[in-house]
């Protein structure tokens, strides 16, 4: 039965997840218009250019959330720590302990990452580059901060992996939890070492 949508935001969540559960490949027109309860006819209504259509708008509403809610509040924070924690707390909710996958990490691996080459390298150069502007006031050098921000973010995408293949939310939030937890104890350090 054909699903009554006001507007192309409202199928978003629905695409999300068939890409998240089948890839960008997989995801046949038909578990598309399943999913959404959509016909082809009201899916090239929303989406004239298709799947690849469908996907580039997936994305778009992923780098609006993150933007919104991790790399706008890194750059921006008068508190750079109370920031980094936020990012923590928003990425245990949006992976769900890591039992939500990363779209965007999916499709950077898969045969598609050439299609979607720009919007995964931005999504990841973003990551990267707020969280190094969060990081700085805690480590030595622009290095640091950079290399800090690279591991946190590899940490992140590792543990949804690892979460995930072993069906246990516990791991995603342990993982998360000492990434945080080395990371308070290397600014501490640092601050440490300034007051000497």
């Amino acid at each position: 039965m054909a699903r009554t949508v006001a507007e192309k935001a409202d199928i978003l969540p629905l695409l999300a997840e068939v890409f998240r559960e089948h890839g960008y490949e997989g995801a046949s027109l038909s578990l598309i218009s399943q999913a959404t309860g959509l016909g082809k006819g009201s899916l090239y209504h929303f989406f004239p250019g298709g799947k690849e259509e469908m996907m580039a708008s997936v994305l778009a509403s992923i780098d609006h959330w993150f933007e919104e809610k991790i790399f706008h509040p890194l750059q921006n924070s008068a508190s750079p720590a109370t920031a980094i924690e936020a990012m923590f707390e928003n990425v245990r909710i949006y992976f769900a302990s890591g039992q939500r996958v990363c779209l965007v990490g999916l499709l950077g691996l898969s045969d598609s990452r050439d299609r979607f080459s720009t919007a995964i390298r931005t999504y990841f150069a973003r990551w990267v580059e707020t969280l190094t502007v969060a990081l700085r006031p805690g480590c030595q050098t622009d290095q640091a901060a950079q290399e800090q921000a690279e591991q946190i973010v590899a940490g992140i995408q590792g543990a949804i992996v690892l979460a995930r293949a072993l069906g246990s939310p516990d791991v995603f939030d342990r993982i998360l939890d000492e990434m945080k937890s080395r990371q308070h104890a290397k600014s501490r350090e640092y601050s440490l070492a300034t007051l000497r």
